[in-house]
């Protein structure tokens, strides 16, 4: 009786017999649907921490539990970028990522890398990209370089295609995109090879010293469209020279500053016209000249007492790329990884 009412709904609406069976059987799918969502939204944040522990289980319990909603987002992003086509991602930036996340859980952490294919294309399969789109706060996105300097000053400075053949091209552009970033979009940027033990978001309009009169731009944070900022974009291009190294990075930065303040000499957490050069232990603890420091062994008394006033540590990655770390020992960097980037240290240690 039931297949011979089914197929036919004229059938269906002539029979009697057929129509408060139907009837019936409609009512029970609708009921049944409406208890089977009801009970699914009940759980609903449970399944999604059921999802998330399946897809990061090699990384717990190194991993926050997210919170339904997320925690209150705060104005400005964390920016880090990435301008070659590289998508390996090392330890070192595995970790700066990680230490930005959980040090700003109410701030989004986007990871621009131009190596990453535009549209709904699927991250590369890596486990440093696994790890890090665990942390609900981080994003990876592509960089588009055309569009992201469209609309500034260094627009046309890109499009020469004579610039891509100087020695520091791959350094030049890093140098240009956080300029633009800080123009555009304002938040903070910050190298890939930073280690972050605090918030760094009370630290607006604001750059470092990396000794006594140069800045450094590997932290940057600023609001956007800010004067300073459109200055050094303009200087970028005024003074432009792509075989001085630093000319366009940490000179750049100095000189506009220097003239923004009408000094000759900057001083330690000196601030003038609302932009703030902050003392080197601020970001950079460990100056360039001694960077081998951070491969020795320090007591965790003394690196307290070094880093108490210290937001973020700058690893120097140029210098110190090819030096061998004992991950377990108490080596400065390796006492960092232990403490900001426990998921990715549990990974070195694992490999």
């Amino acid at each position: 009786r039931m297949s011979s009412c089914l197929p036919k709904p004229t059938t269906v609406l002539r029979s009697h017999r057929c129509g408060p069976l139907s009837i019936l059987i409609i009512s029970f799918v609708f009921f049944a649907s409406v208890i089977f969502y009801w009970i699914a939204g009940e759980d609903t944040e449970g399944q999604l921490y059921s999802l998330y522990k399946q897809r990061c289980a090699q990384f717990l319990p190194h991993l926050p539990r997210p919170s339904a909603g997320g925690p209150p987002s705060s104005p400005g992003d964390v920016f880090f970028v990435e301008t070659s086509e590289q998508t390996n991602l090392s330890y070192l930036f595995t970790c700066s990522v990680e230490s930005a996340a959980r040090t700003h859980p109410g701030t989004r952490v986007v990871v621009l890398m131009k190596g990453l294919a535009k549209g709904n294309a699927s991250l590369p399969n890596h486990w440093g990209f696994s790890l890090l789109s665990c942390f609900p706060n981080v994003e990876f996105r592509p960089l588009d370089l055309p569009e992201l300097f469209s609309g500034t000053p260094l627009a046309k400075w890109y499009l020469q295609p004579e610039h891509q053949k100087e020695l520091y091209f791959f350094p030049v552009l890093s140098d240009a995109c956080r300029i633009v970033i800080m123009w555009k979009f304002g938040g903070i940027y910050l190298d890939t090879d930073f280690i972050v033990l605090k918030n760094l978001k009370n630290l607006t309009n604001a750059l470092g010293l990396q000794d006594d009169d140069i800045l450094n731009g590997a932290f940057l944070s600023f609001k956007p469209k800010h004067k300073f900022i459109e200055l050094c974009m303009q200087d970028f291009v005024d003074k432009y020279n792509g075989r001085i190294w630093a000319h366009q990075g940490p000179h750049l930065l100095t000189r506009v500053f220097k003239k923004w303040c009408s000094i000759s000499h900057i001083h330690q957490n000196m601030s003038c016209n609302g932009v703030r050069a902050l003392s080197p232990e601020a970001l950079y603890p460990i100056c360039w000249q001694k960077w081998k420091k951070i491969f020795e062994a320090i007591s965790s008394s003394e690196l307290h007492k070094l880093l108490r006033n210290t937001y973020a540590v700058h690893v120097w990655n140029k210098l110190s790329h090819g030096t061998r770390l004992e991950i377990t020992s108490q080596a400065f960097l390796a006492q960092l990884y232990s403490q900001s980037c426990p998921a990715t240290y549990a990974k070195m240690k694992k490999d």
